[in-house]
């Protein structure tokens, strides 16, 4: 608690978009897109955001409203312009977005590989746009029953104690004293975005022309690409991690399950072993 107090000064414009991004989940848009006014504005005030930066993301999220009245065609273009805007936010490739470094090269323990953590403000936005370009991000689908769901939450499980048997991971229980702000940022900005794009927009849009299993597949393995920076063994453990969080959402019908999953796994990792890695 003494970090997130001591940090305060610095991440509070935040504050005002984790509240924007709650707000929106809990489906609340029109206090969602206020705030997220609010926040633009202070954003550009403290220099967080040039001016064209903050144009290119509002043009972005226009242009996200406007693809559901599209037919034909234009809307799949529509969708085409979305994704390739979606993927520039999260690859952090928009000129003019100052992301606010908030730990350097800090370690959770000692035997873990030191790590930095960003506050993103161009990420979140793909959250706010799919709010926008696909009404069904939200909705409740029809659950395809609990068998999906245990397969989803056994691969979840199986996960992190895989990476220890393979070397990927090692045991180091830890509670730093930025895990506050950590689990926030993690929550809000990184998962919440990453799954309303793989989850709740690809799989849910490639399941309904192709079928579930397509879906699923296709958002795990392009979920697994995202991460291929990190290196082969990364992407291969976010693929998994896109599969299990796939199949509860497919399983459990509801947005939110995913979103948890892939929280809870960060988190336990966080917790019990070498983050991200054994140094």
């Amino acid at each position: 608690m003494s970090f997130v107090l001591s940090s305060l000064p610095q991440t509070w414009p935040w504050l005002i978009l984790m509240a924007a991004l709650a707000a929106g989940w809990s489906g609340q848009r029109g206090l969602a897109f206020a705030l997220l006014a609010v926040f633009g504005g202070v954003a550009l005030a403290l220099g967080h955001l040039e001016p064209i930066a903050l144009m290119a993301l509002a043009t972005g999220l226009l242009f996200a409203a406007f693809i559901p009245r599209t037919r034909g065609p234009a809307r799949l273009i529509g969708h085409a312009v979305l994704v390739l805007w979606s993927l520039t936010l999260g690859a952090h490739l928009l000129p003019g977005v100052r992301n606010l470094l908030i730990l350097d090269q800090v370690q959770a323990g000692p035997a873990s590989a030191p790590y930095s953590l960003h506050l993103n403000l161009d990420k979140p936005l793909v959250f706010f746009a799919l709010l926008l370009a696909w009404p069904a991000l939200l909705q409740r689908n029809d659950p395809a029953g609990r068998r999906a769901l245990i397969s989803g939450l056994l691969i979840l499980a199986a996960l992190l104690p895989l990476a220890l048997l393979t070397g990927a991971l090692e045991l180091e229980p830890s509670l730093p004293d930025w895990l506050l702000l950590w689990m926030a940022s993690n929550l809000l900005l990184t998962c919440l975005a990453e799954e309303a794009f793989f989850r709740g927009y690809l799989q849910q849009g490639l399941s309904r022309r192709f079928g579930p299993a397509a879906g699923i597949a296709a958002a795990s393995l392009l979920f697994g690409l995202a991460h291929i920076g990190a290196g082969p063994a990364v992407a291969a453990f976010a693929a998994l991690l896109g599969l299990a969080c796939g199949l509860g959402y497919w399983g459990a019908g509801r947005f939110y399950v995913p979103v948890l999953m892939h929280f809870a796994f960060n988190l336990t990792h966080l917790l019990l072993f070498t983050y991200p890695g054994p140094a």
